[in-house]
């Protein structure tokens, strides 16, 4: 009797954690949460990426690129271990796209996302013009002089496809690894920077160099950083088809969505 009993709370646990999850997701009063959690921390994110050079542009010789191109990795890193089982931090239309594209997330919430990752991203732009009190431009990425916008495309193209390739390997359900999946994808970010950054300032994210773009008023090649990104976002998609197949099970979907209310299918009817 007893073991049954231990049986019995095993199942009422996992039909909590799995089915009610899903019930909540479905409640739309919920959905706030998800895209207040986007803007937040893209908006944290876009305050460190592009706080990094209109700072340097303010106290000269003061942030190096080292410093300018770390920074950003640190912060996903801790924007993933604060916010990430509320919305699967994506702060990252590309990333949103990824996801959808592997169908661990619904498509009709992409624009929603990206519309949360847009606003938080611009409103990090204007808070650092108006404290900072130098024009935005300092803060977006270019193409490197004596190169063509072309090569830069290929840089960022090439660059997404390995951090998108880091998130959905590290969110699959073949292989995943929880939070600890934040180290993988912040240091990737920071490494990418270390070596990428000279050529297309290693975007890889349209919102993040849409935002200062905007508050400054120059767009010049941001052609490169939207399409840059979700092509190879795209091309991470089918990398993770061949090397684990379809999807990410429901530990990708979960983490595609964040923990707290998952739309998901039960693992055994996967």
């Amino acid at each position: 009797m007893e073991g049954a009993g231990i049986t019995g709370w095993i199942a009422a646990e996992v039909e909590h954690n799995l089915v009610r999850p899903i019930e909540d997701f479905r409640d739309p009063s919920q959905e706030w949460r998800r895209l207040f959690s986007e803007l937040l921390g893209t908006f944290f994110l876009v305050l460190v990426a592009a706080g990094g050079g209109m700072m340097g542009a303010a106290f000269p010789n003061t942030i190096s690129r080292t410093a300018a191109v770390v920074a950003p990795g640190l912060m996903v890193l801790a924007i993933i271990m604060f916010m990430g089982k509320v919305s699967g931090a994506h702060l990252n239309p590309a990333v949103s796209i990824a996801f959808a594209l592997r169908r661990d997330f619904p498509w009709r919430r992409v624009p929603g996302y990206i519309a949360a990752q847009l606003v938080g991203a611009t409103l990090a732009a204007l808070f650092l013009r108006t404290v900072i009190d130098v024009s935005a431009v300092h803060g977006s990425n270019y193409v490197a002089s004596g190169y063509s916008a072309a090569a830069a495309f290929g840089m960022e193209l090439i660059l997404t496809l390995g951090l998108v390739s880091v998130i959905l390997g590290t969110a699959s359900g073949a292989q995943n690894i929880g939070i600890i999946a934040a180290l993988g994808v912040g240091a990737y970010i920071a490494l990418a920077g270390l070596w990428g950054s000279p050529i297309s300032g290693a975007s890889m994210n349209p919102a993040r160099t849409f935002a200062p773009d905007l508050v400054g008023g120059k767009f010049t090649d941001y052609w490169v950083y939207v399409a840059g990104p979700i092509v190879g976002a795209a091309l991470a998609v089918g990398v993770a088809f061949l090397l684990r197949g379809p999807g990410g099970g429901f530990s990708g979907s979960r983490a595609a969505q964040g923990a707290l209310f998952t739309e998901a299918t039960r693992p055994d009817k996967e």
